[in-house]
């Protein structure tokens, strides 16, 4: 059987993307500090090219990289601090009135199911007991699971380690060469693909900058939304824990599910009432509501034709597929699908076998 050129190509192609495939799975550990570093340095090279522009010459690119890499490792470290303050008020209050609230809802929970024949002490010595007893018969299960997403030829501390230092070394490398990375894998594209190579991907570039600059909007809008809503209930932590909740969505459900144990958390200490899940059910309820109903669909969704079924699906298959690195790409390759998939359906629309 004889095979045409086209045939062929496609062949080649395919082997390629299914190698590609089977590389992310086998060498996930290994290659998510620089995939980390790739996602952030995409990010960040508009602005070194902006300000390698505005200084004309006279400052050394490196110099803007060096200066952005720091004011983006600052900002991470400023977010990061915003839950200093958080544990540190709450983790002394945990000790002392966990075993109180745990007290209250005993009496008031106890009494009203009893009434359906519903029977429950809840003891916090019997419940930390047992809970200890689970981890010790679960720990190793747990442990066995967990580590290998996160070993890189050593313990979890180490690991950690190794990430802190490698990904702003590849940052900073990325930074610097970005620009003249991309025109070489460009080079390696044949002269007689080369335009159409460079339409799809100057498009998916497009698509994808919509989209982070819309994200960027809507998590600014959800920090200050969360910050005076918690604050007009009377929390004293309202300002860490909203800015943190809304600047966190950039890992999407994680900040906001981080955001919301941690208002629960705070809001039944500081009340010790039923006034902390109301705040956070109303606060966080509509937060949510008018988050994925309303300011994300318009300010995101309609600016790239991308449903947020479709990031929720691309989030949630890369993840499975290959872990936390697939959470990293997800973005990316979902802008890249939807470009192809406008392009495919142009192309069919305009065939013959549509007419």
């Amino acid at each position: 059987m004889q095979f045409t050129n086209t045939q062929k190509r496609a062949a080649a192609w395919t082997l390629i993307a299914l190698l590609a495939v089977l590389a992310l799975q086998a060498l996930g550990p290994v290659l998510t500090p620089f995939v980390v570093a790739a996602v952030l340095a995409y990010a960040l090279t508009p602005v070194v090219d902006w300000l390698d522009g505005l200084g004309r010459g006279r400052m050394p690119r490196v110099a803007a990289v060096v200066l952005v890499e720091l004011l983006f490792i600052l900002a991470l470290a400023c977010l990061l601090l915003l839950v200093v303050p958080i544990l540190a008020k709450e983790v002394p209050l945990i000790k002392v009135q966990l075993p109180l609230l745990f007290d209250k809802l005993d009496a008031s929970l106890s009494p009203w199911l009893a009434q359906f024949g519903i029977h429950v002490s809840l003891d916090l010595g019997s419940l930390r007991a047992q809970v200890i007893k689970y981890l010790n018969a679960n720990y190793e299960d747990a442990l066995s699971s967990l580590l290998p997403s996160l070993r890189l030829g050593g313990g979890v501390v180490l690991t950690v380690i190794g990430y802190a230092v490698l990904i702003p070394v590849a940052l900073f490398y990325l930074l610097l060469d970005w620009d003249r990375l991309v025109a070489q894998l460009l080079e390696l594209v044949p002269l007689r693909n080369r335009a159409a190579v460079e339409s799809f991907t100057g498009e998916s570039d497009q698509v994808l900058g919509q989209y982070l600059r819309g994200q960027l909007l809507v998590m600014l809008t959800m920090a200050a939304f969360y910050a005076i809503g918690l604050a007009l209930f009377g929390l004293d932590l309202a300002l860490p824990i909203g800015l943190f909740t809304g600047l966190a969505m950039f890992v999407p459900y994680l900040g906001f599910g981080v955001g919301l144990v941690l208002a629960t958390l705070a809001g039944l200490l500081q009340f010790a009432s039923i006034k902390g899940l109301v705040m956070v059910a109303v606060v966080y309820g509509i937060g949510q509501t008018i988050e994925s109903l309303f300011i994300t669909p318009r300010v995101v969704g309609e600016r790239i034709g991308l449903h947020p079924l479709a990031v929720i699906f691309a989030l949630l298959a890369f993840g499975q597929l290959f872990g936390f690195v697939g959470v990293l790409i997800a973005l990316p390759a979902s802008a890249v699908l939807l470009v192809a998939i406008r392009r495919a359906r142009a192309g069919y629309m305009a065939s013959k076998l549509y007419q």
